[in-house]
């Protein structure tokens, strides 16, 4: 059963997501990703992993199943 993430996880992800594409992913970027992923874990009881590895396939191979956007 996939994790219900939050909309403004996704959202982070993506921008993080098209930074890696360009080349120009920058720290501030990557650690809101990571501390969002971080805090959602917490609030939910999943797994750290398992939150960003559902958020990871969601944007970057939505062919593999979740992204509903």
């Amino acid at each position: 059963m996939a994790i219900e993430l939050p909309d403004d996880l996704i959202e982070l992800e993506r921008s993080a997501w098209a930074e890696i594409q360009a080349g120009m992913l920058t720290v501030d970027t990557a650690l809101a990703v990571q501390e969002r992923i971080t805090a959602f874990a917490a609030e939910s009881g999943e797994s750290r992993l398992a939150v960003e590895t559902e958020l990871k396939k969601r944007v970057r191979h939505p062919e593999l199943g979740g992204d509903t956007a």
